[in-house]
C-alpha cells in the first residue's frame, strides 16, 4: 500500500511535463487536427463570401445609378422636344392654353433638373444640371413676354428663342458626354473589383494545398504509432519475444504498447518454460526408448534366442510401436524449435544445395525403401537465413512427400531464384488432397487420410512446424493439389534475402 501511495504521489518541487502535441489523445489529436485543416477553408470561404457580397453590392449601385442617370436623360430630352414644340405653337397661334402647356413643360423639366441634380454626386454633372436649369427660366422669361410684344411673324421674337433651345441642346449634349464617362467609370470600376475579387479567390486557394499538408502531417500523427504497433505485433506473431515494446504517443497508444509489452513478457516466459519441458521430456524419453529399441532388435533377430510364431509377432509390434514413439519424439523436438526461437536467432549464408543433400541423406533409407526416385533441378541459389530452420523446413516436407508417394514415385525438388527470394518446391505422384482438407492440412495435429500400407503413423505436426517456421524467416508457402484428378501435391515455399554468388560479389 505504501509503495502504490508513494508512485502516485505527486512532489510539488518537480516541474510539470511539458505539454507535447504526440501526448495528445487520439480523440483530441483529431479534434485538433480537424480544427486545423477546417480552419483555413473556412476563414477563406468566408473571406471570399464577404467579397462577392461587396462586389454584388458595388455592382448593384452602379447598376441603379447608371438606371438613373439614362431614365432623367430620357425624360429632360423628352420634355426639352414637348417644350420646344409648345413653344413654336404658341409663337404662331398666340394662345392661352398652349401658353399654360409651355409653361407646365417648362416646370416639368425644372423639377426633373433637381432630381437629376440631387441624384448625382458629380460636381461637373451638377454644375451642367444648373446651367441646364438656369437657361430653361431665361427661355420662359424671353418667350411669353416677348411674344406678347412682337406679332407672329415677327423675326427678332424666334431668333432668341431659337439661340436659347440651341443652347439647351448643347449644354444637353455635355450632360450626355459626362453622364456617359461616369457610366463607363462605373463599368471600368465594376470590372477593375472583379478582378481584384477574382485574384483574391485564386490566391484563397493556396490555402488548400496548406490544409492537405496539416492533414498529412496530422495523419502521420495518428498513424505512425499505429503502424509500429502493428510491426510489434507482426514481430508478436511471428515468436519473436527478445525485443522490448517501448512506444512515444498519445495516452490510448501507450496503454496498447503497455499491454502488448506485459503479454509480450508473459509469452517470453510461457515459451520458456515450453521450450524447457519439452527438450527435458524427450530427453527423458529418449534414453529409455534407447534401451527399449535395442532390446526389441535383439529379440526380434533372434539374437538371444529363437521365438515362437506368437512371440515373434509381439516382438514385432513393439519394435514398431518403439519406431513410431521415436519418430513422435523427433517431431516434438523438431516443434521445440518453433517454440525456443530465442535460440534460433542467428543468420547465415548458406548454399541450399548443401542443406538439402544434408537432408536426403538423412532420408536415404526412406528413399530406398519405396524405391522412389529423385527429381533434383537445383540452380546454387545462396540464402541468408537460419540453417537449422532451413532444414528442419526441407526435411519436413520431404518426409511428407515421402509418405504420400506410391513405391517407385517421383519427387521433384526444385529451387529458383525470383526478384531476391528462393522459391522451393517439393512435388509428389500421390493421390493429392480433397480441397476440404486443404484448409486443415496446416494444423497443429490434423492428420489426413493416411496413404496405404504405411508402418508409422505421423503426428501432425510436420506441416505445422514448416508454416510456423517460415512465417518467423518472413517467407510464404503455397499449396497446389487435386485430389479428383490425382496429380500428386506441389507444396512451394518462399524465403527473402536469397542471391547466386556473382550477384553477392
Amino acid at each position: 500500500m505504501w509503495q502504490i501511495l508513494n508512485v502516485k504521489s505527486i512532489d510539488p518541487l518537480k516541474r510539470p511535463k511539458r505539454l507535447s502535441i504526440l501526448n495528445l489523445s487520439i480523440k483530441s489529436l483529431t479534434l485538433l487536427g480537424f480544427s486545423l485543416v477546417a480552419l483555413p477553408l473556412v476563414i477563406a470561404l468566408l473571406f471570399g463570401a464577404s467579397q462577392v457580397n461587396t462586389l454584388a453590392q458595388d455592382s448593384e449601385g452602379a447598376i441603379i445609378d447608371v438606371a438613373k442617370l439614362l431614365d432623367n436623360q430620357q425624360l429632360l430630352k423628352s420634355s426639352q422636344i414637348k417644350m420646344e414644340r409648345s413653344a413654336a405653337q404658341y409663337l404662331v397661334l398666340r394662345d392661352t392654353t398652349l401658353a399654360e402647356s409651355y409653361l407646365e413643360q417648362s416646370q416639368q423639366m425644372l423639377v426633373i433638373t433637381e432630381h437629376f441634380i440631387a441624384s448625382n454626386q458629380d460636381e461637373k454633372l451638377q454644375q451642367l444640371a444648373n446651367s441646364y436649369a438656369t437657361t430653361v427660366i431665361d427661355l420662359v422669361k424671353v418667350t411669353i413676354p416677348n411674344a406678347e410684344k412682337q406679332s407672329p411673324n415677327s423675326t427678332n421674337i424666334l431668333q432668341p428663342i431659337q439661340d436659347k433651345f440651341n443652347a439647351l441642346t448643347e449644354i444637353y449634349e455635355q450632360m450626355s458626354q459626362r453622364s456617359n464617362a461616369l457610366n463607363a467609370q462605373h463599368i471600368n470600376d465594376i470590372k477593375q473589383a472583379a478582378q481584384v475579387t477574382r485574384d483574391i479567390m485564386i490566391q484563397s486557394l493556396v490555402i488548400i494545398p496548406i490544409s492537405l499538408l496539416i492533414a498529412t502531417v496530422f495523419i502521420f500523427l495518428i498513424t505512425s504509432p499505429l503502424k509500429t504497433l502493428t510491426k510489434s505485433i507482426l514481430r508478436l506473431q511471428q515468436g519473436k519475444f527478445d525485443r522490448e515494446i517501448q512506444l512515444t504517443g498519445s495516452p490510448e497508444i501507450q496503454e496498447i504498447a503497455q499491454a502488448l509489452e506485459n503479454m509480450r513478457t508473459r509469452l517470453h516466459a510461457l515459451e520458456l518454460q515450453k521450450s524447457s519441458f519439452i527438450r527435458h521430456i524427450s530427453h527423458e524419453l529418449k534414453t529409455p526408448l534407447a534401451a527399449i529399441r535395442e532390446g526389441t532388435e535383439l529379440l526380434y533377430d533372434h539374437s538371444v534366442g529363437e521365438l515362437n510364431a506368437e512371440q515373434q509377432e509381439i516382438s514385432h509390434i513393439i519394435k514398431n510401436s518403439v519406431f513410431r514413439l521415436q519418430k513422435h519424439i523427433e517431431d516434438l523436438l523438431d516443434f521445440n524449435i518453433v517454440l525456443d526461437s530465442t535460440s534460433l536467432q542467428d543468420s547465415e549464408k548458406m548454399l541450399i544445395d548443401d542443406t538439402v543433400s544434408q537432408v536426403l541423406s538423412e532420408r536415404k533409407l526412406d528413399l530406398k525403401r519405396k524405391k522412389i526416385q529423385l527429381d533434383l533441378q537445383l540452380n546454387n541459389i545462396y540464402l541468408i537465413s537460419n540453417r537449422k530452420q532451413v532444414a528442419v523446413i526441407i526435411d519436413n516436407l520431404l518426409s511428407n512427400a515421402i509418405k504420400y508417394s506410391p513405391d517407385e514415385g517421383v519427387i521433384v525438388l526444385s529451387t529458383l531464384l525470383e526478384k531476391g527470394q528462393l522459391l522451393l518446391t517439393v512435388s509428389d505422384q500421390g493421390v493429392g488432397i480433397s480441397d476440404e482438407n486443404q484448409s486443415k492440412i496446416f494444423d497443429a495435429f490434423f492428420q489426413g487420410p493416411p496413404p496405404t500400407e504405411s508402418l508409422v503413423k505421423g503426428s501432425g505436426l510436420g506441416l505445422t512446424i514448416v508454416k510456423e517456421l517460415i512465417l518467423r524467416l518472413n517467407g510464404h508457402i503455397a499449396l497446389i493439389s487435386n485430389q479428383k484428378q490425382q496429380t500428386g501435391t506441389k507444396i512451394s515455399i518462399t524465403l527473402p534475402r536469397a542471391f547466386k554468388q556473382k550477384e553477392q560479389d
